[in-house]
């Protein structure tokens, strides 16, 4: 585990890049195209690698600590927005209005085209691909989760080092 967190900025940008990897293999490798919410898990792993790769090159003046802990807020946005869609997919709470689409401002024909023609082709209660009945939204949870813990630990194991 110490190795780990001696490398943990190349641990958590190798695992965005692999997580955006995968969501855009899925995507255009295997027509599996995203929800909204879909779309807004991707947002913090692209933060995360901005942010590991700023704390790469930083990392002898300032430490990877604090790198390390924007990493984990980062993680844990994507966490909280795959645990919010998987409650969508699963019925227990309703997505947002980009989910499934709002008519009920259109005030001529033409609003209403541009509305439906702007609306998501995907809705964010359909589960396109799971696998052991965990969707895809679901495995980011669960992993997004795991790397916020993560993060944190190798941060508060870098502050004691010091």
């Amino acid at each position: 585990m110490e190795f780990l967190y001696r490398n943990a900025l190349w641990v958590t940008l190798i695992a965005s890049v692999g997580a955006l990897g995968t969501a855009f293999i899925s995507q255009y490798g295997f027509d599996l195209w995203p929800c909204v919410l879909c779309l807004y898990q991707r947002w913090p792993y692209a933060a995360v690698i901005a942010i590991s790769l700023v704390g790469l090159m930083l990392y002898k003046k300032m430490g990877a600590a604090p790198f390390l802990l924007l990493c984990a807020i980062g993680f844990a946005a994507t966490a909280a927005i795959g645990g919010f869609h998987v409650g969508v997919e699963q019925g227990w709470w309703e997505g947002t209005q980009d989910c499934v689409g709002d008519t009920s401002e259109a005030i001529s024909i033409q609003d209403l085209k541009a509305q439906i023609m702007s609306a998501p082709v995907v809705r964010c209660d359909d589960i396109a691909w799971s696998m052991f009945g965990i969707s895809m939204a679901g495995y980011n949870f669960i992993v997004a989760a795991i790397l916020a813990v993560f993060s944190v630990m190798a941060a508060l194991n870098r502050y004691k080092q010091q």
